[in-house]
Order: structure tokens, then sequence, then C-alpha cells
């Protein structure tokens, strides 16, 4: 009798095979899709599954970091991914890095043997009938690029990031900056929150930028930049004032302090409603993350700025999240398609998986004929959802996992690791009660 497959996996990466282990160890039958090794992509070197194609690294293990919360959660959840890391751990200090093939050779093997499983060896061109996840990830292959296009719209699916660095709110020194709009005139409130620099101030920053380590592009992300996303480095050797008429240009802001125009100013926007993070507007980058730190930090009230997320621009396959999916990351244009991993809009291994397990829950939901279940905003897994939910699609970027994602208005704990300490407990306790309810 030809076995009915119920749920479609198209790729086999980290969060297409945290997906298929979640569904089959329910009991429910998975046909995944792998292309890989008939075709590969720039990036991909074997066969394996969840093939680690950058760093061998899944970030930090210091407890109560945004980071560990994400892999506890991962854990509870009875993760294949984290289960392989944790068996194919290496030293790295306080990260938690992984033997390359081992991780990804222990994945293929469990999921071959895994009971409910069919693994099938072959490019998808066009998206299956039928509860399907597509995790195909930031690499997915032109032609199926075109079908989502059909799907979705041309202007909702991108083919690169460019990323500007995200500063912790407390960190910043706010006597050094003021909030004003540009042409706006009343100076004591705004939009934004201006970093004002004098010539001399400009000049030194300026130097350090064009002289920076930055990191070389890979074959595969040698791609055409546009003018709107250029790496601020790239801007600032095209001439000394290039960056004035830029993304630091001074124009319709007035210095509170001086009640005159700064030399140049770096704009600061919040990134989430409670205003506990802020996006340095225009600078996307290339420099390597220490040299951020050291550069960046020349900007007067950024001296001791603590970097949540760090700047990048690279070849990535994203969607348009709030514009296109649901809550439960199925299109809302084919409610049936469901999307995984870093197609989504989230940046890192462990937040494809998440994504990955988070669509899983759903499509099995969505089998059922019941209502999606979202985690909480309190959670790791959940504050990604809502980011992907509620960000501006006019400015749209993906996002990896970090403390300004976290709902943070109403905590009143003003030491900072007292207040990690609060959120990690809070997100664990409503994770565990999320996954009481996931098989309801």
């Amino acid at each position: 009798m030809l076995q009915l497959y119920m749920i479609t996996i198209v790729g086999a990466g980290l969060a297409g095979s945290e997906a298929a282990w979640q569904i089959a160890k329910r009991g429910i039958p998975v046909k995944l899709y792998e292309m890989r090794p008939e075709k590969f992509t720039e990036a991909h070197r074997t066969g394996l599954f969840a093939e680690l194609v950058c760093s061998n690294s899944l970030k930090s293990m210091e407890e109560t970091s945004p980071s560990w919360i994400l892999k506890q959660e991962l854990l509870m959840a009875g993760s294949i991914i984290m289960e392989s890391a944790l068996i194919n751990r290496i030293p790295a200090g306080k990260a938690l890095a992984v033997d390359r093939e081992g991780f990804s050779m222990y994945i293929t093997e469990k999921l071959t043997n895994m009971k409910n499983i069919e693994i099938i060896r072959k490019e998808i061109r066009f998206i299956p009938d039928g509860l399907t996840i597509i995790a195909t990830g930031p690499l997915t292959s032109e032609a199926l690029s075109e079908e989502l296009k059909e799907i979705i719209g041309k202007e909702d699916l991108y083919f690169y990031d460019a990323i500007a660095p995200v500063i912790d709110a407390d960190s910043i020194d706010y006597s050094k900056a003021f909030f004003q709009s540009r042409y706006q005139s009343d100076i004591s409130n705004g939009d934004y929150l201006n970093c004002p620099l004098n010539e001399e101030e400009y000049r030194r920053f300026y130097e350090a930028l064009i002289e920076a380590d930055r990191l070389t592009p890979r074959p595969f992300e040698k791609l055409k930049v546009f003018e709107s996303c250029m790496p601020v480095e790239t801007i600032a050797e095209r001439g000394y004032d290039t960056l004035r008429f830029g993304p630091m240009k001074p124009v319709g802001l007035i210095d509170p302090r001086t009640g005159r125009r700064p030399f140049a100013v770096v704009q600061l926007r919040p990134e989430n409603k409670e205003k506990t993070a802020y996006n340095m507007v225009g600078f996307q980058t290339r420099l390597r993350y220490p040299e951020q730190e050291r550069v960046f930090r020349l900007i007067p009230g950024l001296e001791r700025a603590v970097f949540l997320r760090y700047g990048s621009i690279h070849r990535n396959t994203y969607l348009n999240a709030p514009r296109v999916l649901n809550n439960d990351l199925s299109l809302k244009n084919k409610k049936e398609t469901f999307i995984a991993g870093q197609l989504t809009g989230v940046e890192g291994y462990l937040e494809s998986t998440a994504m990955g397990l988070a669509a899983a829950f759903n499509v099995i939901r969505k089998l059922r004929d019941k209502e999606p279940l979202i985690p909480p905003p309190t959670t790791a897994h959940g504050s990604l959802l809502r980011y992907l939910r509620e960000s501006n699609p006019v400015n749209f970027q993906p996002t990896n996992i970090n403390l300004s994602l976290f709902p943070l208005s109403d905590i009143k704990i003003k030491d900072r690791l007292l207040r990690k300490k609060f959120i990690a407990e809070r997100a664990l306790k409503d994770w565990e009660e999320y996954l009481r309810r996931v098989d309801e």
C-alpha cells in the first residue's frame, strides 16, 4: 500500500532538519527533500544535513544571555540540533562550538534512520501542494525563488541584507546626544537620538573607519550592493565629506548645547517600542566585529556602547515577513505553505532552528484542524516571532536573538545582571507552559 505523506519539507538545513525531527517523532509521516548532492549551492560542500557553511560556533553559552535562553528553550523541546551540538561540542570558552563534520553527520544519520521520514535527494523547483514547510535557507535556488516571487510579489523577496548595528540604550551617554527629527522646531523631543560630532571628532572617526579591518566577501556574496545599502566604510572611501552628505549629514538638526548645526551627526532610531535599543541609521558595514566596537565607540555618546547586534552586508534570501507571513509562519497567500529558517527573516544557526521548530508545531496543528499556538513574546521563540510579525515592513531587516526583542517595559529592575536573570527565568517558565499545550 502506498504510504500517505501528510507533510512535505523542502530543505534539510538546520530548520528543515529540526522540523522533520519534531514532526516525525510525533508519528506523522514526512517527505524530506534535499537537492544536495545532486545540486550544490555556492556555499555548501557536502551532502550532509544541517551543514554549517560559515562559523562552527553556535554563539554564547553564558547563562541568562539571550542566546543561552534560546538554547535552553530548544533543549526543553527536544531539539535534534541542540542534541547534536552538545554531543559534538569542542572547547571554545563560553561559546558553544562544534565539530563541524561530526555535528552534521549525527543529524544526517538520525534523520536517515528515523521512522516516518522518507528522504528524497532532488531539487524542488515549485512549491508542492498540501501541507508544506519551505526551509531552503539564504541560498534558495533560483527556480524556487521565482516561484516564491509569483506567490508573494517580487518586491517582498530580498536577495541581500544590509544590517546596521543595534546599541543597548542603557549604554548610551545621553549627556552627549539629543532627541530631534530633521527640521523639527521642538528640539526637546523627536523620533531620533542624535550623536553630534565636531570637526576634530569627525576627522578622528573618519580616519579610523578608513583604516579599519573588514571582512572580504566570499564568492557567493559578491553581489551588486545598491546605493541605499552601501557599506558605511565604502561611502567614506569616496571622499572625506561623503559621509557628511550621506548617513552622517547634519542638515536640519540643531545641537541644543551649541545652538548650531553640528559638523556631522550619527542618528539612532529606536529598535522597539520600549526604546531599550537603538539602530545606527545607515551604518550597515563589513567591518569585523571587534573593529565595529573600536571605531563606532569613537562617536560621542557611544564610548561605552554595548552592541546587541553587529552590522553586516551579505547574500541572504529572505521574505518581508511582516507583510507576507501569518503569525504561525504560513504564507498569507498560500496558507498550507509554511516558511522556516532564515527565509523568515531571522539571522543565525539557532534562530533558524527555532523557526523550524515553530513552523513544525503549527503545521501539525494545521493538520489536526487546530488553531495556531504562538509562544508568548516573553520567550526567545516568541520574541523572534513577534519581531517578524510586528516590524515595520518598509524597513524590515533580519535579526538574531537579542535583549531588545524581549518585552522590557514592565521590568523595573535597574541592575543589568539581575534584569537579565529575571528575563531568563520568566522566559523559561513561560516556555515550559507553552510546551505543555503544544500537543494538547
